[in-house]
């Protein structure tokens, strides 16, 4: 497997742009034709794309629009017209049924889409496609909102290429969560295959993520299979694993004001998940969170943290270390509290970002999560928020 450059682009047939104005408001278009599939939020305040891309998928996708500044959500009747709208605006330019086309929104709920910019802005968008990587890139910031950082990013793993682009920097929980995720490959498989590796890459990668703990209305990851190439179902699942995981991090890296990634691994667990729960409580932690801000080693947060998880603990079995990927210290070894380890514990929480490992000492089973610190300026930015 190697990292390649173009985001979605650098799927043979696919092709993409997008733009933005000065009022943050954006639209994304992405063309390529294929088998596709998806997973979406979970929130039972459901926004109408998510309502009508339910109904869409599985199934063939021509393409993909997408619109900022608008969720799009609790919007009623007129919200769904809206989103069926925004498909046939696409659909007309393509000449394809507008059920073959999916639609996206996010920004803030309880508005309407402004369907006169819409409208005004989709077929310059049209003609700005490319299966250059600028286009993807043009079409990864058109749906940014309180996003800081382009998120993109493509793999070759047997001649067969994954390319995905994300969104996500608040109102981020595990169960996907502002996120929208579309991923493309010109990998052959059916729709039941596409969804088994999706479900499975979602559940190790945006679904262990947390910024704020909150839950969106809004959230989807799309996959459509554009080609015809061939690679052991395997092999796609690693790529395709890959490919959600950097975007994940990437997403829990931009957290809203945020300045550290954390990644929590947990080992030793006697479930996956067990592992699961311990590793999403420590990065759910309001209490954790703020201690790395603030680089202050306060290892109790964390243990009580996974205490209170539902996991399987026992305290005597507990081993606690920090890293900043090459550095370790142990905090606690088997129960036991380590002694004149704190001052270099603070050092590591000083970098950019800190690994938080804890072996349970019970089982087998492990699993990773991802969040990032609490600031002042998460407050700020969604003080300022305004509908």
């Amino acid at each position: 497997m190697r990292i390649i450059e173009g985001g979605v682009c650098a799927v043979p047939g696919v092709k993409a742009y997008g733009k933005r104005d000065e009022n943050n408001n954006g639209l994304a278009i992405i063309t390529g034709k294929g088998n596709a599939v998806g997973v979406f939020a979970q929130n039972r305040i459901r926004a109408a794309p998510v309502i009508v891309m339910n109904e869409r998928l599985p199934g063939v996708m021509n393409a993909i629009i997408a619109n900022s500044g608008c969720a799009n959500a609790f919007t009623g009747e007129r919200g769904l017209e809206d989103a069926k709208r925004m498909a046939q605006l696409v659909a007309d330019e393509l000449g394809v049924n507008s059920k073959s086309v999916g639609v996206a929104s996010t920004g803030i709920i309880g508005h309407y889409v402004d369907m006169d910019w819409i409208e005004e802005h989709v077929k310059e968008v049209m003609d700005g496609l490319t299966s250059e990587p600028g286009g993807s890139e043009a079409a990864a910031r058109a749906i940014m909102t309180t996003d800081t950082i382009l998120k993109q990013v493509a793999v070759e793993v047997d001649g067969v290429r994954i390319g995905g682009m994300a969104k996500g920097s608040g109102m981020v929980e595990p169960n996907m969560n502002t996120v929208l995720v579309f991923i493309y490959t010109d990998a052959d498989f059916s729709y039941d295959v596409l969804y088994k590796c999706l479900k499975t890459a979602v559940d190790d990668s945006f679904n262990m993520i947390v910024v704020d703990g909150d839950a969106s209305t809004n959230d989807m990851a799309l996959l459509t299979a554009v080609g015809k190439g061939r690679i052991s179902e395997h092999h796609f699942q690693e790529g395709l694993n890959f490919v959600c995981t950097e975007l994940a991090k990437m997403i829990a890296r931009d957290g809203e004001g945020a300045t550290k990634l954390i990644e929590v691994n947990i080992s030793g667990a006697i479930s996956k998940d067990d592992a699961r729960r311990a590793a999403k409580a420590v990065v759910r932690s309001l209490l954790v969170k703020t201690a790395v801000y603030g680089e202050s080693p306060n290892w109790g947060r964390i243990v009580s943290a996974i205490g209170r998880s539902g996991a399987d603990v026992e305290a005597d079995k507990i081993t606690l270390e920090f890293s900043d990927g090459v550095n370790v210290v142990t905090l606690v070894k088997e129960g036991n509290i380590i002694e004149g380890v704190l001052d270099q514990a603070r050092a590591l929480m000083a970098r950019d970002a800190i690994v938080i490992k804890a072996d349970l000492g019970l089982g087998s089973e492990g699993a990773r999560a991802w969040g990032c610190d609490l600031t002042c300026d998460y407050v700020r930015i969604n003080a300022e928020y305004m509908t």
